[in-house]
């Protein structure tokens, strides 16, 4: 069994490289998005292409069991989206990502946003052949969650803990959340927001063209300098 599941992570190892290699010659930046079901993923993403799409070329690869109806919410933005349905899987993989390449005709200076399978175990995993893992929670789940799935939150560049609109609703822990988040991963970067009322939506998006390659000076410029990143 162990001879088994490591011939599968080698062979998608490889499909993870050649992704990459893609990504690469064609200027693109790559973001596997991570949470577990009803966290916030394709809500973020929309918002996320209507306030970047004049200055950022954005490509989006949908991953779920059934349906189209996130892909379809992607492309009412004007941007292109490719949909993966994995049937019983649970997770996206390389091979599949690289055929969903195959429908995307990227502009140099790319953003490519993959939102995985709603999951915290089995995307951790696997190597899509993305630059960054951006795990999504939110405070309608468990500020535990870091501990329970901690291969999810170690695996992550940057966590998101999304709809604090609500925390007056809730008994949430914020802080604890963090912490625990940290204790796994002690170098994760952290960024609280709501996509409703858009607080934390720009330290979001400078996130994003900080880490690309090339990153249009005049947006950076112009946005919005006197919010800082939580980083507690």
């Amino acid at each position: 069994m162990v001879t088994i599941e490591r011939n599968i992570l080698d062979k998608n190892q490889a499909f993870a490289d050649s992704n990459r290699l893609h990504f690469q010659q064609n200027g693109v930046l790559a973001i596997n998005l991570l949470s577990s079901p009803g966290a916030g993923k394709t809500s973020l993403l929309v918002q996320t292409i209507e306030n970047l799409k004049e200055n950022v070329p954005i490509f989006v690869i949908e991953g779920d069991q059934e349906t189209e109806n996130d892909a379809q919410r992607i492309r009412a933005t004007g941007s292109q989206a490719v949909q993966i349905n994995t049937g019983k899987g649970c997770h996206l993989d390389a091979h599949m990502v690289g055929h969903a390449l195959e429908s995307l005709q990227f502009s140099s200076d790319s953003l490519l946003m993959i939102e995985n399978v709603g999951n915290l175990v089995c995307p951790a995993s696997f190597d899509l052949g993305e630059s960054y893992k951006v795990v999504i929670l939110s405070v309608t789940e468990g500020e535990d969650k870091p501990i329970k799935y901690p291969d999810m939150f170690a695996a992550s560049d940057l966590m998101i803990v999304n709809k604090i609109d609500l925390l007056p609703y809730l008994k949430f822990d914020v802080d604890k959340a963090i912490e625990y988040a940290r204790r796994v991963n002690p170098s994760i970067e952290i960024i609280q927001l709501s996509v409703e009322t858009g607080q934390g939506m720009k330290l979001w998006t400078q996130w994003l063209l900080s880490h690309m390659q090339s990153a249009p000076v005049d947006f950076l410029r112009d946005s919005e300098t006197t919010e800082s990143a939580s980083h507690a």
